[in-house]
């Protein structure tokens, strides 16, 4: 089979290797579809993502969906899954086991398996290649009516909701979202329908924002008009909840000024490596609620059967799709904000 493998930064070969034939309890899947994600970017451009570096060739690649090729062993029509089914693939596998998994805090897992994470050595492979193997509990079926690269999107819906879940009820809120890229776009589509009553979202790209009023954001601001977000700060703060999707320091720095005071900011953006100058003593001050937002937990399964009922509409995030082949000129248009929201793969 051909897989994308990151040998160095700015360097994905298609190489081939063996297909993985599924174990006891797994299926294997045929992807036919691949979501290229900020991190996979991070990965191509730098070499690393956040704290997590590259340390071996490594296979990119977390949001896929595909169709099933064949079932191992123990796996059979008890399971609800079948040769030829469309699944969406949640990359995570969590142990069950360990303190966090008790918890109910799977995402935190000790003994996670992320699929195209470099958290761990040796790297758990991703997932852009022709075949994978993952276990059953990993796939969530989807209607032969909605396409792969809308099903791969259930990962990017997972990771909204897992943090609009942290934010509490935006019923009436008057919301900021700091960030317009795919995530933050999908974070402000899923606001719009928990019913928020205002959202305003900045963004240093023109073209960004234009998505972002497509998507429902009743005012868009350019990161540069500096007057009109030091407003945002004045007599304690504007908005009850800040969700900063940017993952920059700059980012943050805006979304602990715009908080109202007793206001919550959820950091979604992946905030580089070390520490970040930001205003932080506002936390203490404005006594802020500051919650970071990791992953997903349950909430995949939720995003897939929302996506396959077509509750939530994400295809006007989806402005690009190149062939495997085409791997680095993919990631290049997904780097180019001015011109890509969410770029695709397709496989063969």
């Amino acid at each position: 089979m051909l897989a994308a493998v990151l040998h160095e930064p700015r360097k994905l070969v298609i190489d081939e290797l063996d297909a993985p034939q599924p174990q006891p309890g797994q299926v294997q899947i045929r992807v036919r579809a691949g979501g290229i994600c900020g991190s996979d970017l991070s990965y191509y451009f730098k070499g690393k993502s956040g704290d997590f570096a590259v340390r071996e060739p490594f296979v990119l690649g977390h949001e896929v969906a595909g169709e099933i090729a064949a079932l191992g062993e123990g796996v059979s029509g008890l399971s609800g899954l079948s040769v030829g089914q469309r699944v969406a693939v949640n990359p995570g596998l969590n142990c069950g086991t360990c303190r966090y998994c008790v918890q109910g805090m799977p995402n935190h897992c000790l003994n996670m398996r992320f699929m195209g994470s470099a958290s761990t050595f040796p790297h758990m492979q991703g997932m852009f290649r022709q075949f994978i193997a993952v276990d059953a509990r990993q796939c969530v079926p989807v209607p032969d009516n909605l396409d792969f690269a809308q099903a791969s999107m259930a990962e990017p819906l997972a990771v909204a909701l897992h943090a609009l879940r942290l934010a509490g009820s935006l019923v009436g809120a008057k919301v900021l979202l700091v960030g317009c890229g795919p995530i933050g776009c999908i974070l402000l589509a899923v606001a719009r329908r928990a019913g928020a009553h205002r959202i305003v979202a900045v963004d240093l790209a023109g073209k960004a924002l234009q998505m972002a009023a497509t998507l429902g954001a009743d005012e868009t601001v350019l990161a540069d008009d500096q007057a009109r977000i030091d407003q945002w700060s004045q007599q304690r703060g504007t908005f009850d909840v800040v969700l900063e999707a940017s993952g920059s320091p700059a980012g943050l720095d805006t979304a602990l000024r715009a908080a109202r005071a007793g206001g919550t900011v959820i950091q979604v953006g992946n905030l580089p490596a070390g520490q970040s100058p930001v205003a932080a003593n506002l936390v203490m001050s404005k006594e802020l609620r500051y919650q970071g937002s990791f992953r997903f937990t349950h909430e995949y399964a939720v995003a897939a059967e929302e996506l396959g009922a077509h509750k939530i509409d994400l295809r006007p995030l989806m402005t690009h799709a190149f062939p495997l082949a085409e791997a680095n000129h993919a990631f290049d248009v997904a780097h180019d904000r001015n011109q890509s929201m969410k770029v695709h793969l397709q496989f063969d």
